[in-house]
């Protein structure tokens, strides 16, 4: 009985650790920077490009659970419960970039011609009706057609 009370409140705990490795904030831009004010141009090109993956944090739970239930049947003792723990975080972190492989969103490098003639790449999840030759308003980092 003990322990599988060692082991359950092992596995609350790697749980809660690996939860704090999920990326669930939105980001404001893509590249980081602070909203800027609206600019305007033309779309130069569209290029489909590797999307960046935003995992929930169900990976690493399941992963972590199977890798306690695996490392708790190694050893006896004090052995088992550091095998336990050690299963539990690595089987979290393989679950968690499984994760993160499956749901990669496919995102879109924008090339704008802006009116003061600078070019600005905008990297976004999708383009709805945006083509090459539309005019556009960038904002925030995101091209609307304008």
């Amino acid at each position: 009985m003990k322990t599988n009370a060692t082991l359950a409140a092992l596995m609350l705990a790697a749980t809660a650790v690996l939860s704090g490795c999920a990326n669930t904030s939105p980001s404001q831009n893509y590249n980081g920077s602070q909203p800027e004010s609206a600019t305007y141009g033309t779309i130069d090109s569209i290029q489909a490009v590797q999307g960046r993956s935003q995992t929930s944090g169900a990976g690493a739970v399941v992963g972590g659970i199977a890798g306690a239930l695996l490392g708790s049947n190694i050893g006896s003792g004090s052995g088992r419960t550091a095998a336990t723990v050690a299963g539990a975080v690595a089987g979290g972190v393989v679950g968690n970039q499984v994760e993160g492989r499956q749901q990669q969103a496919p995102s879109y490098q924008i090339n704008v011609r802006l009116d003061n003639g600078q070019y600005r790449n905008v990297v976004q999840d999708s383009i709805y009706d945006l083509n090459p030759g539309n005019r556009v308003r960038v904002i925030d980092g995101r091209v609307y057609r304008y």
